[in-house]
């Protein structure tokens, strides 16, 4: 028998799924936060000068089903190694601990980046520098074919006056459970919308409209959006709608 829980955790503005999905655990009862933290090992890898560098390996030895936030993304396991940080200074990595008796730990551990060993690649979904064809665009309310990852279903006009879509989402986008990042403007304060597929069969927020801010806005996907979306699966394509106020995308991307 398996056991499966499910953590949400808001992030800049988006949602994160916690949802790790493991073997049963041998030792019965639970243990502490500071217990948990005791046994758990974070480290990060170094420069020849000694300077810490931005890939961080996660272990521990606890006896709990374990999954890590990484920058807004859930990594299972009791052991993950070579995870990207995608910037230098201080952050921090969290970790959702469930116990055999079912309580649920949540703990933090701070790391700080000197120097970025390995490079972050941005991979523009819409609005790469590079490609100034790519403008901004307003998603109308209601429009269902405004925000759909398709390259068939989807349309918008950008401030250009020109149509375009954004395009689908290929199945190690979906699968390799990338975030994908947002980056809104003029946004206004009653900006809210549904992410749901463009069948309109399921939504993955939780039944309950998102706030679209300004800023850079995070999607986590999810293995049910996977499952949903992906043309490899049921291929029903990502799709976000706004149903009240108004905002603009500049640009739609995720970080490797």
């Amino acid at each position: 028998m398996k056991k499966i829980f499910l953590l949400l955790a808001i992030a800049a503005g988006g949602f994160t799924a916690c949802d790790p999905v493991q073997e049963d655990i041998a030792i019965g009862g639970n243990i502490t936060a500071e217990q948990l933290k005791e046994m758990t090992t974070i480290t990060l890898n170094k420069t020849a000068d000694g300077k810490t560098g931005n890939l961080v390996t996660c272990n521990t030895s606890a006896p709990v089903n374990a999954s890590w936030i990484i920058n807004g993304k859930a990594f299972p396991g009791t052991y993950i190694k070579d995870k990207k940080l995608l910037k230098m200074g201080t952050d921090s990595i969290k970790m959702c601990g469930l116990c055999a008796d079912g309580t649920v730990l949540n703990v933090s551990f701070p790391v700080t980046v000197d120097v970025i060993t390995n490079k972050v690649d941005t991979f523009y979904l819409w609005g790469d520098p590079a490609k100034p064809e790519q403008a901004p665009f307003k998603p109308g309310a209601w429009d269902a074919a405004a925000m759909r990852f398709s390259d068939t279903e989807g349309k918008f006009t950008d401030i250009n006056g020109k149509v375009g879509n954004l395009p689908t989402i290929k199945d190690e986008v979906y699968f390799g459970f990338e975030t994908l990042v947002f980056d809104i403007s003029e946004a206004t304060d009653d900006c809210e919308g549904r992410i749901m597929n463009g069948w309109w069969s399921a939504r993955y927020d939780g039944d309950k409209n998102v706030k679209f801010t300004n800023g850079l806005w995070e999607l986590p996907l999810t293995e049910k959006i996977a499952n949903d979306c992906a043309k490899g699966k049921d291929g029903k394509d990502l799709d976000l709608m706004i149903t009240s106020g108004s905002c603009q995308i500049n640009s739609v991307y995720y970080l490797k």
